[in-house]
């Protein structure tokens, strides 16, 4: 067993005091950071070029990714190379308030938290000597710590390599993925530069409990999928003083978060194992000022996760779910009405709104043969020209142009236009379908086996990381007709939102997480346990790596 424990705490310190919140100046400044100390090392001062920083491609902000590769000089020598993925950015620290300020210095702040009134847990592990608090020590600058501390101690022992590990320390994790994204080019690139053969890779992001009095720490053989859903709703807009004569699309809009928000019918199940169901991450109507009309329209957006599902299956789940909802808000609406004509002494009218909702790949498909060049035209200098609003995120500008395309519609009444709005992550899982996955999993039983007994929690295998993780960007099913349902009902593909998933299908690494365990990542309480995060992660690691390319 390596003695890593106080090493890593030190790395992990030193990293966390950088603020390196995403999407700021705190992203360039520890990718410098991380990249001068790589570099100070012997072994790189005398192999520099195995060590560099990358900036991001297509990448509205100054961020940067660093390689370091230590080539094994064992007898045997060959190409097989193991990468270890860490990201190095965190989440913001509004979150902890009066000690915002203390958030990203774990000494500090763990003696500010000892005169606050906790909750229990918290408590607890406050009084205990075996957790570390503080924004990143848990997501994900202990793992990465981990990491630099086996790139390290493979640097002054190459002669125990026969193949060649790879350190990728990541921007840009928390956001859009700018980071693993901009690095397929890079990997691919040195693959052929090299000649590397990429046997696996092992990324360090965080585990936690997956419920309540959950002991187990937990590795994982994959990682879950992540789509996001959209769906444009268009009303029939009303004066308030006749409320009936119109149909509101908050209405719809409520009907829909109704059916879908927190169904379990739409979790995916694999095994014993099942995702979160959908939830909803955005619900507004795009009504631009007060006024005594309705809204014209509404945009909702879920969170939709997935082990096995393909983007089209999810397209057509989600449709008939927008029926119901659809049909069922007309329903409510009509009971309501007869209700209000009762009580008004008034005929029982009933309204004639039907359901109708379409999948935006359909819509535009139909607008192309209906208007042609003139279409395709007007709404390429639309895209182009809505570029420029730098106030839109991916989401609102797949939005606009949804909201643009749906004024082309001959069909002037209310519809429920379905998309997709930002990144799909694709999900991951190891099968053994080939020799590098085979080994990878013989690998982790073997690692596992050995290093459990000196640990007293179980450490046990899931097939799916349960948090979404750049992993899903190093390896995927060849599946054409997933990729071509993203790209052609994505509005913003191509312009705001593009991935290469050639790069991601030719580069094919067998992956598995192995990461620092604690609670509360994302929170004012984020902490590790130091010994599972220090002491078994980086060993487990290590034991990997010597049956792969020891």
């Amino acid at each position: 067993m390596l003695d890593s424990s106080h090493d890593i705490l030190g790395l992990t310190e030193s990293l966390v005091n950088i603020e390196s919140i995403v999407n700021t100046e705190g992203e360039a400044v520890i990718a410098q950071k991380l990249y001068q100390y790589i570099a100070s090392l012997p072994y790189f001062r005398e192999n520099p070029h195995l060590v560099f920083k990358k900036k991001t491609i297509k990448d509205h902000m100054d961020r940067y990714n660093v390689f370091a590769t230590v080539k094994g000089t064992k007898s045997g020598k060959n190409n097989k190379t193991v990468i270890l993925l860490g990201h190095t950015d965190t989440v913001g620290i509004d979150d902890f308030e009066h000690l915002k300020e203390k958030a990203c210095f774990p000494q500090k702040l763990m003696k500010a938290l000892s005169v606050d009134e906790l909750p229990d847990l918290v408590q607890q592990h406050l009084d205990s000597d075996e957790w570390y608090f503080g924004r990143g020590t848990l997501d994900m600058k202990s793992g990465l710590a981990s990491n630099l501390y086996l790139l390290k101690y493979y640097s002054e022992n190459p002669e125990k390599l026969s193949g060649n590990l790879m350190v990728l320390a990541e921007c840009d994790e928390e956001d859009s993925s700018n980071g693993i994204l901009s690095a397929l080019t890079d990997l691919i690139e040195m693959k052929k530069t090299h000649q590397y053969d990429y046997v696996g890779l092992i990324n360090a992001d965080f585990v936690a409990p997956l419920y309540n009095g959950d002991e187990n720490r937990y590795i994982y053989k994959g990682t879950i999928g992540k789509l996001l859903p959209s769906f444009y709703i268009k009303g029939a807009e009303s004066h308030v003083g006749s409320p009936f004569s119109g149909l509101d699309p908050n209405f719809i809009a409520a009907e829909l978060t109704r059916q879908i928000s927190y169904n379990p019918e739409l979790c995916d199940v694999f095994g014993d194992e099942m995702t979160a169901p959908p939830v909803s991450l955005k619900q507004v109507d795009l009504k631009p000022s007060y006024t005594v009309q309705t809204a014209l329209a509404a945009f909702v957006y879920f969170n939709f996760f997935t082990y096995t599902s393909t983007p089209q299956e999810v397209l057509i789940k989600l449709k008939e779910q927008a029926e119901i909802a659809f049909a069922n808000a007309i329903k409510s609406l009509n009971k309501r009405y007869h209700q209000y004509n009762r009580q008004n002494g008034e005929l029982e009218n009933h309204l004639s709104w039907e359901p109708n909702v379409v999948i935006y790949e359909d819509m535009h498909r139909k607008l192309i043969e209906e208007y042609g060049d003139e279409f395709v035209n007007h709404m390429e200098n639309f895209k182009e020209q809505l570029l420029h609003d730098d106030t839109l995120d991916t989401r609102m500008y797949t939005m606009k142009v949804v909201e643009e395309e749906s004024k082309w519609l001959k069909d002037k009444s209310p519809v429920i236009i379905l998309f997709y709005s930002s990144l799909h992550s694709p999900h991951l899982k190891l099968t053994g379908k080939d020799e590098d996955e085979l080994n990878l999993l013989n690998a982790l039983e073997e690692a596992i086996a050995e290093v459990q007994p000196h640990y007293h929690y179980p450490i046990v295998q899931r097939d799916f990381f349960p948090y979404i993780c750049d992993m899903s960007f190093v390896s995927m099913d060849n599946n054409t007709e997933g990729i071509k349902a993203v790209k052609q009902n994505s509005p913003a593909w191509g312009k705001k939102l593009y991935v290469n998933y050639d790069d991601i299908l030719e580069l094919d690494i067998p992956a598995i997480n192995i990461g620092p365990y604690g609670y509360d990542a994302h929170s004012k309480f984020e902490r590790m346990e130091t010994d599972y995060s220090t002491k078994i992660v980086p060993n487990i690691t290590n034991k990997i790596i010597q049956q792969l390319i020891g």
